[in-house]
């Protein structure tokens, strides 16, 4: 499970998820500090449901990643994150995505400590780290250190 880190992550808690676990090991999971190819992430996407993207938008996107890891099982890309920004004030948690079959079994919180590992190391203090969470993810989120932002400065965004 997570682990918690010193300095500004100590708000971290760790937490139990109820009911079996199959954790990464049994699984025999590898993580890769690489972005994923644009077709693997593309395929992450769609196996998810997130929307579309045009293949240019993905190339790009991966390629302006500060740091991105790969969870592989057997060849096959099951999971990705990456941190965007602009390392040094912003820090952005991006596409933590998981093929639903191996969803709740501890490939997340592998990746999300090997993102938060990445962060502790680059970011300095009075950093700003963000992410954006499905609904019911929060208590996820909560147990590398973030919290909701307050009703009184919502954040906002644009689609296109």
């Amino acid at each position: 499970m997570a682990a918690c880190w010193s300095g500004f992550w100590s708000r971290c808690t760790e937490h139990k998820l109820s009911g079996p676990t199959i954790y990464t090991s049994e699984l025999n999971i590898e993580f890769e500090e690489r972005a994923p190819t644009v077709a693997e992430y593309l395929d992450l996407r769609d196996s998810v449901g997130w929307h579309a993207l045009p293949k240019t938008a993905a190339e790009a996107g991966l390629a302006n990643s500060l740091y991105a890891v790969c969870a592989v099982r057997e060849g096959e890309v099951i999971g990705c994150g990456r941190i965007t920004g602009d390392n040094g004030i912003y820090f952005y948690v991006q596409d933590l995505i998981i093929r639903t079959e191996y969803q709740y079994q501890g490939v997340g919180s592998q990746l999300m400590a090997k993102l938060m590992d990445y962060i502790e190391v680059q970011a300095q203090t009075g950093a700003f780290i963000g992410l954006m969470t499905a609904p019911g993810l929060e208590r996820f989120y909560g147990r590398f250190g973030f919290a909701p932002f307050p009703e009184d400065s919502p954040g906002m965004h644009i689609w296109i």
